[in-house]
Formats: structure tokens, C-alpha cells, sequence
């Protein structure tokens, strides 16, 4: 979202954090997935406004190789903008690319559909190559940030992927793509950020998803400083008591018994991977995990 308590084990893979569903479908739906990081939280950022991007999600022990994280400066933040939450589908983006790009808009379009294409298919790095001159292009462009912002922070560039989206924030007010800039500032290091952002978006809870979202990656940031009985509490408070269970909460049990099994409460850890396991076998390594509690 599995190797756990390794600082470089946050990010994405299958039942973890990133969506599913069919690789490769029409670009019209972009989704793009997390970041290739298998973390010991998982955590998936919210379905991207843009393009509604379908792309099937891959188990962590199938993940593609992970890149080193790196060690960035804290990018500035974003100027403080009311966060309001938008829900936008394939014709709003193709109506505010032919709106900020004028003649250039169908060309420009067109680009950020094989960009989507490209994204649904893992292949972020191509994603990132075509997004960029696209941003340069149309500044502006909520679309572009966010698709270009998700994508950079696939690949593990963390301070990147919070300049793009920190200015989709500011170009839309949204806060669905939190999470993702406080797993960039979990990354850097940066708690204090991570708190802030965490905050913002509790004000706004956007949708029980995205929420829960956040939540995964404030326990993770816990952890990350030494604070395990802390990020237990915050994520147990929301574990039980669910009578139809969501993807979203599935990654939230497999992100508490990370926890817990790191805790040493292994009967707490196994009854979480069990429960995962009874909905969604295939989800993440969730056999793995059960099969090395003793």
C-alpha cells in the first residue's frame, strides 16, 4: 500500500493500495493507480477527477520493482484554499482541456487520453513524459496536475508529485487527492505536514473511501515515528461493526494487522488477515501474511 517496518514499503500493489479493475480500458476512465511502493500501511489514492482511469491492480508480491526512496526537501505548501470536493467525469475534462486550450484543444486531449492509456496500463514513466509538456502547455489545467501529480508519485518522485498536486489543490479547492500528498510528506519525513493535511481533510470528509484513505497513511506516519499503540487506536476505532465491507476497509484491516502483528499481538493480526481473506482471498498478499503467523 509485503516487507513490514521497511521505510521503503509504502505505497501500492493489489488488494493494497490501488484500485481495481480491468488494465488498459479506454482512457475515457482514468483511475491511475498507487504508487509502486509496497507499503507495511497500504494506502490508494482517490479515483482521479480526469479520466476515471480503470487499471487492474497487482498484488504486492507482484508489484513492479521498487525504486529507492528518496530524500527530499519539503516543498512549500500550496496557498490555503477552502477544500471543497468535486466529482467530474470524462466530458468535464474534455470540456475544460477544448476551454484552456483553445485551437490546441482536441491535439491537447487527445494527449491526455494516451497519457490515461498509458497510466492504465503501468506504464507510469511514459505517462509522466507525455503529462509534462502537456502541464507546461496549460498550466492551469486541474486535469493534467492531477493525472501528472498521481503518476510522478507512482514512480517515487515524492517532492514532484506534491508540487503538481499541491497546485491541483489550489487551481480546484479538492481534497481528494490527500492522501497522496501526505504519503509524499509521510515519505519526506515531514509529520508535522502530514498532520496538517490529514486535518483538512477531516473537515471536508469528501467520501468514506478517500477518507479512510487518509487515515491508512496518519497510521503509517504514527508508526513511521515509533507511535504503534497510537496508530493502532486510530485505525481499530474504525474496524469493527462493518456489516457490508468495501475495498477501502479491507485495506484498513490489512493496514491494523500490520500493526498489530508488528505490535506482537498475533492473534489480533491473523483474526484481521482471516477476515480479509474470507472476502477477498486474492487480495494483496493476504495468504502470505497468514501463512507466517505462528
Amino acid at each position: 500500500m509485503t516487507a513490514r517496518g521497511s521505510d521503503s514499503n509504502r505505497g501500492s500493489g493489489k488488494g493494497r493500495p490501488t484500485s481495481s479493475s480491468g488494465k488498459g480500458r479506454p482512457a475515457s476512465r482514468v483511475n491511475p493507480r498507487s504508487a509502486p511502493r509496497k507499503p507495511e500501511v497500504p494506502i490508494e489514492p482517490a479515483k482521479p477527477a480526469p479520466l476515471r482511469i480503470r487499471g487492474k491492480r497487482r498484488p504486492v508480491g507482484e508489484s513492479k520493482p521498487e525504486p529507492k526512496r528518496r530524500r527530499t526537501s519539503r516543498n512549500p505548501a500550496a496557498k490555503p484554499v477552502s477544500p471543497r470536493y468535486r466529482k467530474r467525469g470524462p466530458k468535464d475534462v474534455r470540456d475544460e482541456i477544448l476551454r484552456v486550450g483553445g485551437k490546441r484543444g482536441e491535439r491537447l486531449h487527445a494527449e491526455l487520453l494516451r497519457a490515461a492509456d498509458a497510466v492504465a496500463a503501468d506504464r507510469e514513466r511514459d505517462a509522466v513524459r507525455i503529462l509534462s509538456p502537456l502541464r507546461d502547455e496549460l498550466p492551469d489545467s486541474p486535469s493534467i496536475r492531477e493525472l501528472l501529480g498521481v503518476s510522478l508519485y507512482r514512480t517515487g518522485k515524492w517532492a514532484a508529485a506534491t508540487k503538481e498536486l499541491e497546485q491541483y489543490v489550489v487551481l480546484t479547492g479538492s481534497v481528494d487527492q490527500h492522501p497522496i500528498l501526505m504519503d509524499c510528506a509521510r515519505a519526506r519525513k515531514d509529520y508535522e505536514r502530514v498532520n496538517e493535511l490529514w486535518r483538512d481533510l477531516a473537515d471536508v470528509s469528501p467520501s468514506p473511501g478517500v477518507v479512510a484513505e487518509g487515515r491508512i497513511v496518519l497510521a503509517g506516519s504514527l508508526a513511521d515515528q515509533g507511535k504503534l499503540e497510537e496508530a493502532v487506536k486510530l485505525l481499530d476505532r474504525r474496524a469493527d461493526g462493518i456489516k457490508n465491507a468495501q475495498e477501502h476497509h479491507l485495506r484498513l484491516w490489512y493496514a491494523l494487522a500490520d500493526l498489530e502483528e508488528r505490535s506482537g499481538n498475533i492473534p489480533r493480526a491473523r483474526a484481521l488477515f482471516t477476515r480479509i481473506r474470507q472476502r477477498d482471498a486474492s487480495f494483496a498478499d493476504v495468504a502470505e501474511r497468514l501463512s507466517t503467523l505462528v
